[in-house]
């Protein structure tokens, strides 16, 4: 039998981290499934010191059914390596999908905007047609359409989650305005970014990404639909995001672009560079995704002034 108060999240990266506090915050019970134990939940450890960790493979079902044992709601916010994606996500989505079966638990899945494909400038909405050109872009849909079908069938209750390029404490490297701008601006050094950095991009920041799937894993009549987590409804440029960056540590802005030609270059050697190519057009034109449904919900997004100062003052704290 499920315990209300238990809620059950796979994977402890930034992601998975930040649903954790957001439902510890409720006063729920959490419990945390990854590979490697306690020692991976790196800044958010003293947060989280009272959540108990399960190591294993979620992949393998069997595990996967026990580690949720008692769960109102399982989370699954897994991310394997990026050149991995085709190979392993499945799986290891499978694993997640069959623990909330075994054990009645609402399934709810972090997903990304991967799904939609290019936007044409347009904002996108929960609404926006789902046609992916990239690779990244299929297996995100095809993973996607395996959970609404268990939805459909009554095996499973699921509610999806979906945002953009995240940033906030803890992001570290993954983050498109994570630790390698950072580290630059903290240096006064020059930040070369993705695409136009003179174009509007919805980022989501990460503590409103676990806000919003605790509020998914915990409210009422949001299963059978993906909902946008919340973004500021007045997205900034990324150079208007990086220039605050610098005014924050004191620096002179040096903003430029990182051309397509030196990613190709670093991916003929760098297999996770390489998967960034094809997403480079997230950057080529107005990104905008509008999370105005959540938001009815109670899940609004953090201004983004007091997010990026949240996130330099964390990144201050880190590297002192």
């Amino acid at each position: 039998m499920s315990d209300p108060r238990l809620h059950v999240v796979f994977g402890s990266g930034p992601v998975g981290r930040a649903t954790a506090v957001a439902l510890r915050s409720r006063g729920l019970g959490v419990r945390i499934v990854n590979r490697s134990g306690r020692n991976a939940l790196g800044p958010d450890a003293a947060a989280l010191a009272d959540v108990e960790v399960i190591s294993g493979d979620a992949a393998d079902a069997a595990f996967a059914t026990r580690a949720a044992a008692g769960a109102a709601s399982v989370y699954q916010t897994l991310n394997p390596v990026y050149h991995r994606w085709a190979e392993d996500f499945p799986p290891l989505q499978r694993g997640v999908l069959a623990a909330a079966e075994a054990n009645g638990a609402r399934l709810v899945n972090m997903d990304n905007v991967y799904s939609y494909g290019r936007t044409g400038g347009r904002p996108l909405t929960e609404e926006s047609p789902q046609q992916p050109h990239t690779r990244k872009g299929r297996v995100r849909l095809d993973m996607a359409n395996e959970l609404w079908a268990a939805h459909r069938e009554g095996r499973v209750e699921v509610v999806s989650g979906r945002a953009s390029d995240y940033y906030g404490p803890g992001a570290g490297i993954a983050s498109p305005i994570g630790d390698r701008v950072l580290d630059a601006v903290a240096a006064g050094k020059r930040v070369d970014l993705f695409g136009d950095p003179g174009l509007v991009h919805s980022y989501t920041y990460l503590p409103d990404i676990g806000e919003g799937l605790a509020v998914l894993g915990t409210a009422d009549g949001v299963s059978g639909s993906a909902w946008h987590l919340p973004n500021d409804p007045q997205p900034w440029t990324s150079r208007a995001m990086v220039e605050e960056f610098f005014r924050l540590a004191g620096t002179e802005p040096r903003i430029g672009r990182l051309p397509k030609v030196a990613l190709r270059a670093v991916g003929l050697v760098n297999p996770t560079v390489r998967e960034l190519l094809e997403m480079a057009y997230e950057f080529e034109e107005p990104f905008v995704v509008d999370s105005s449904r959540i938001a009815a919900l109670g899940a609004r997004a953090t201004p983004i002034a007091e997010a990026l100062d949240r996130t330099f003052q964390a990144y201050r704290v880190a590297h002192a």
